[in-house]
């Protein structure tokens, strides 16, 4: 305040404060409610309104613990059994079919193997004819022949013999004999003799006697 200049009329009062007109520009302050001595509680839960669906009407039950432990073993896978061996014809017998087989083996054994051919007058080939059909006999080795020699009581004499392929007297032996021929080996060995027909697939088609070519037979 500058000296001199006084207020309320010119009148200075003294040991009283002045008040400051700024205070007539100024907003009076708000009023501060007064504190509540009874501290207020929150609101329970009851109290808060809940919407029909809302979750907090019907808590969900909690979620069950995981539960640890070894996984089932899986089934063993069935196996598919593997359907009885059949024969290619499946109207033939097992027993016929097994017997074809044991002979179409011979057959190939002893086409691939040089046999004893006896021989008598003239270097010609010892045969029999039985059932219409004329067999040439061939031997494995000299002692099948020895015993065919016993059979026949004619051990002590010499038996002359050519070696020749089993092929060969299939091949061309049967078919120069100008009548149905086969071949007869080891006959007079109990249990080892073989023989081979003159039928289709043991000796050429020519000297076969059991088939037909376009519905006329071939003899």
């Amino acid at each position: 305040m500058i000296p001199g200049m006084v207020g309320n009329g010119g009148e200075e009062t003294a040991g009283q404060p002045r008040p400051s007109r700024l205070r007539d520009y100024l907003d009076p302050p708000p009023a501060v409610p007064a504190p509540s001595s009874a501290a207020q509680e929150p609101p329970s839960a009851e109290a808060l309104p809940t919407a029909p669906d809302s979750p907090l009407a019907t808590p969900e039950p909690p979620l069950p613990a995981p539960e640890f432990g070894t996984a089932p073993a899986p089934a063993p896978a069935e196996t598919a059994e593997l359907p009885p061996w059949q024969p290619d014809n499946a109207s033939e017998p097992v027993e016929i079919a097994r017997r074809r087989s044991e002979l179409a083996a011979l057959l190939g054994e002893f086409r691939r193997t040089p046999v004893l051919l006896p021989l008598v007058e003239d270097d010609a080939p010892l045969v029999a004819d039985l059932g219409g059909i004329r067999w040439i006999y061939a031997f494995s080795n000299e002692e099948a022949l020895a015993r065919f020699a016993v059979a026949r009581g004619e051990a002590r004499r010499e038996w002359p013999y050519r070696k020749v392929f089993g092929a060969r007297l299939l091949d061309v032996g049967t078919v120069v004999a100008g009548v149905p021929c086969g071949v007869a080996l080891d006959v007079g060995s109990e249990g080892e003799g073989v023989l081979f027909p003159p039928v289709a697939g043991i000796v050429p088609d020519e000297a076969a006697v059991d088939t037909e070519m376009d519905g006329e037979e071939r003899r």
